[in-house]
């Protein structure tokens, strides 16, 4: 199993399926597991961080009119301008970040606090010169879009979590998370947490640090016997 699918993307695995939104890993076979996100707020829908995939704008029309594409981490530009080019709408970008709204080919605004005037919140969780992260707050339907501090995906999860910290920052844990209590928690790697979703957010930043040698020890048996 590769740790990053390559080239044109043609199949992907749909994950995250509500009334109001849907998600999608674009190479299933892969161990990051990048998922990507779309969600309708007020007849609009927002797509974020996407890898592009056959079949994507079919997947959207689902939902209704792209209005716009979301940059949540510095690393996740992934393919945010082609799928923006392609619906002709911006890429949002946080005002805060650097060294992103220059490497995308596509018009980009930035965002302050909210989302337009959708009352979707863009909060700045990680800000240094490694790393940089926003998570939206989509209040309407008691959500929270987490791009890349927490995940799903097996190199994020002990083996007693249904989420957990980003194996690099383990021993520094997002605390700003612990703000929120959603319903529903979407993350960059790996399937969203439906159910008791604040409870296992505030288990995986909590616990972080007192997990950390089981989680590398996991990560090093599943990179060496695969």
């Amino acid at each position: 199993m590769p740790m990053k699918g390559s080239g044109p993307a043609t199949e992907y695995r749909e994950i995250d399926r509500r009334e109001h939104g849907v998600g999608w890993v674009a190479y299933p076979n892969e161990r990051m597991q990048r998922a990507s996100h779309a969600f309708e707020v007020g007849g609009d829908v927002y797509v974020v961080d996407p890898v592009d995939v056959d079949g994507l704008d079919e997947l959207l029309t689902d939902l209704g009119e792209v209005a716009g594409v979301l940059t949540l981490l510095d690393r996740h530009k992934r393919d945010s301008a082609d799928v923006a080019t392609r619906h002709d709408v911006p890429v949002y970008v946080p005002n805060w970040m650097s060294g992103v709204a220059s490497e995308l080919d596509a018009p980009v605004e930035r965002v302050h606090v909210e989302l337009d005037d959708t009352g979707v919140g863009v909060h700045k969780l990680v800000d240094n010169r490694l790393w940089q992260e926003a998570v939206v707050s989509v209040e309407e339907h008691d959500e929270l879009i987490v791009p890349e501090s927490v995940g799903t995906a097996s190199y994020f999860l002990s083996s007693s979590e249904r989420l957990g910290v980003h194996p690099a920052l383990r021993l520094t844990p997002p605390t700003k998370l612990k703000r929120f209590s959603p319903e529903t928690i979407l993350v960059g790697h790996g399937a969203g947490v439906h159910e008791d979703a604040a409870e296992a957010l505030d288990d995986a930043v909590s616990r972080s640090r007192s997990r950390t040698p089981a989680l590398y020890a996991k990560i090093g048996k599943e990179f060496v016997f695969g």
